[in-house]
């Protein structure tokens, strides 16, 4: 009996001490809680906190149209004299950070949390949810949440409040500092908007940087034209999005596949069908607004039309691989007839200020406003470069310092290719609203007498030529080029370009056709919404360029890198004149190209062994005569190359198309060697690819 007892008066005594405990702390109390019962003000408080956020937060306008679904998390303290006080705040979107801030200051005093029947400071943990909906809600009490300090509470959300920080994308790569991928047809899109008559734009050296675009073309407004209203996750990556996309308000990336995959038809070749199997992945992204970084690795075998492969074996580099894909890479053998050919491009892009960009990677360059370039084409694989571009009043100054290969055997220094080295320089000056001049040299050399990167040339405002003289006749080859555009109007404008290798007055007026006069032209002419066609893009375009243009009497220093020129696609030696329709409606698509030519090749039997200034691989010494020279000596060559080309654009976000082609080719030669053979041929082709690069098939 005694023990019972003894337990009733404990029991009575803990439920006691229970209750004193809870009247002793007192949360702090809204007026209209002030008749609420003891047990109930916690639950009163929590409301009207939130009663408070409910009737003054507003949704701030980017949050509601990137249509955003989270919480922001504020922490906050009641002082002892009632007043709220924010402490930090957890939030995706600085907006939103600054409304909660603004809500907050907008809370009466209030009665302050008191214990033991004194004013005391109360600090909680308030989640509100965006879309603001109304709900029940229940504050954290810090000194409560395992007696955790306000830095240990928010260093214990670091984790979970990075994560947070993510938000809807919204193509942060448009305004970015990456290049937009160099590709013909799609540059045509916004090549109308980059030359309207009274634009400060530069539209020679490629690729395009987004940024600079983005002043003239709405790629966001374009791409909205574009998409297409898919509710599933699958429906939208394989239309509208990137496959993996993420965004803060510090950094973003993505990360796409690639595919290459063709199959086709040579209407003159033994086998049965042609076929390209390119797979690989692509990934991109920035840190803040002037950092950005790309980079692509792309696994793939293939084989093509006959003439293309015949033409991928003749450029072969020394050892055992038995071709070199133009424009792409070395390639090995796969089974009996095809070739394998891993390519990897990455760059990384910075832009301190509005004047200057630099630019750093694995890659390719274009000058020029024509669908080929005389003074730097991206024909050849790619190649290690560093780049600056400087931007300033009506003027952009592009320097580009290129580390190239010469992969021939006759070259090979203990089984390794030959290295060589271009650096160039190119003004583009916007003289009026209407006419634009450019001003470009060149100067290659290569690593003899264990030269390496001769540092002479890093100067970015000298002119080679006088460093040529000061550093020896045969330290390295120089070019000289100029490049003009002139608008005639918001539709239509005219362009040209001028290189000069080598150029003498007197030969020229003395008419005996000197071989000295290495040098070649461009004029060509484009016009926008054709006909008054929407979209529509009409081109034509002449290119002459001289035998032994390019060339050198020391062959590792001609104007190339790994059997490509560094110009046009066919070396020197040709005249052409191309004719190109494009066409696009939202997502469909259509390019025409027709091209005449003439080129001049060289003989190769032992009667006739001269080199007639085709083959810039070949020393210009090695000529026939010197007076006499004209375009297409050698054999004479009639070309004709015609292309059509349709599709639908699958993907907005990667650039990913699936398409039908067909190429007409017609190459008449006046003799036939074991390069140079006649050809007349039909091949067609249909797949998908994710378009990044330009294909050349025009040879």
């Amino acid at each position: 009996m005694k023990q019972f007892i003894v337990l009733i008066l404990l029991i009575i005594q803990v439920k006691g001490h229970a209750q004193r405990s809870i009247l002793k702390e007192k949360p702090p109390v809204f007026p209209e809680c002030t008749s609420v019962s003891i047990d109930s003000l916690q639950q009163c408080f929590d409301q009207s906190v939130f009663n408070h956020i409910y009737n003054e937060f507003q949704v701030p306008e980017r949050v509601y149209k990137e249509n955003y679904k989270g919480e922001v998390v504020v922490l906050f303290e009641v002082d002892t004299t009632g007043t709220f006080r924010v402490i930090y705040i957890d939030a995706m979107y600085d907006e939103l950070k600054k409304e909660a801030i603004r809500v907050f200051s907008t809370f009466p005093t209030i009665t302050p949390a008191t214990y033991n029947s004194r004013n005391t400071f109360k600090q909680y943990s308030f989640p509100i949810k965006i879309p603001l909906v109304n709900q029940k809600v229940s504050s954290q009490d810090l000194a409560k949440a395992n007696k955790l300090t306000v830095l240990e509470q928010q260093a214990k959300r670091e984790f979970d409040s990075v994560t947070a920080q993510t938000r809807a994308f919204n193509k942060p790569n448009y305004k970015s500092q990456l290049n937009i991928p160099f590709v013909h047809s799609d540059y045509a899109k916004f090549d109308k908007e980059m030359n309207l008559v009274g634009t400060n734009s530069h539209t020679s050296a490629k690729p395009f940087i987004y940024s600079e675009v983005s002043k003239y073309y709405d790629f966001n407004a374009e791409n909205e034209k574009l998409l297409q209203d898919r509710k599933t996750w699958v429906g939208r990556k394989l239309w509208n999005e990137n496959f993996v996309q993420l965004q803060t308000d510090n950094y973003w990336f993505t990360v796409d596949p690639v595919f290459d995959i063709q199959m086709g038809k040579d209407q003159d070749a033994d086998f049965s069908y042609t076929y390209n199997n390119t797979r690989g992945i692509v990934i991109q992204g920035g840190f803040g607004d002037k950092f950005s970084f790309f980079t692509s690795f792309l696994e793939s075998q293939g084989r093509f039309s006959d003439y293309f492969n015949r033409y991928a074996e003749t450029l072969k580099a020394a050892g055992p691989d038995p071709a070199l894909i133009p424009g792409r890479g070395i390639a090995k053998r796969y089974r009996t007839d095809a070739y394998d050919y891993p390519v990897a491009e990455a760059y990384l892009s910075y832009t301190p200020s509005k004047y200057f960009n630099f630019q750093f990677g694995h890659g390719k360059s274009f000058i020029g406003d024509g669908y080929r370039s005389l003074v730097l084409s991206d024909v050849s694989t790619p190649y290690p470069f560093f780049k600056i571009n400087t931007t300033f009043w009506k003027m952009k100054y592009t320097n580009t310092w290129m580390w190239l290969m010469d992969v021939r055997d006759e070259v090979l220094e203990d089984k390794a290719y030959k290295r060589k080295y271009i650096g160039n320089h190119f003004l583009s000056w916007n003289v009026t609203k209407r006419l634009n001049l450019g001003f470009f040299e060149s100067v290659v050399w290569d690593d003899s007498n264990d030269r390496g990167f001769d540092v002479n040339y890093l100067n970015p405002i000298i002119f080679y030529r006088a460093i040529e003289f000061e550093t020896g006749q045969g330290a390295g080859n120089a070019l000289l080029g100029a490049t003009a555009k002139y608008k005639w109007n918001d539709k239509m404008y005219l362009y040209g370009q001028l290189i000069l290798d080598e150029f003498s007055l007197a030969d020229m007026t003395g008419g005996e056709k000197s071989y000295k006069n290495k040098y070649g032209y461009q004029l060509g002419i484009k016009y926008f919404d054709a006909f008054k066609v929407d979209n529509l893009l009409l081109q034509f375009e002449y290119n002459r360029v001289r035998p032994y243009t390019y060339s050198h009497n020391t062959i590792v220093l001609n104007y190339a890198n790994s059997n490509q020129s560094m110009a046009h696609l066919w070396n020197s030696n040709f005249s052409e004149a191309i004719v190109i329709g494009r066409y696009h409606y939202k997502r469909w698509f259509a390019n025409a190209k027709l091209i005449f030519g003439v080129r001049g090749f060289d003989f190769d039997d032992d009667v006739d062994n001269y080199s007639y200034g085709g083959d810039i691989y070949r020393d210009y010494y090695d000529r026939p005569y010197d007076t006499g020279v004209e375009v297409g000596q050698g054999i004479r060559t009639n070309i004709f190359n015609g292309n059509l080309q349709a599709g639908y654009l699958l993907n907005v976000a990667s650039n990913m198309k699936i398409f039908g082609d067909v190429t007409f080719r017609d190459f008449d030669p006046d003799a036939t060697t074991s390069t140079t053979y006649k050809n007349n041929t039909v091949w067609f082709t249909v797949g998908v690819r994710t378009d990044l690069f330009n294909w050349y098939f025009d040879f």
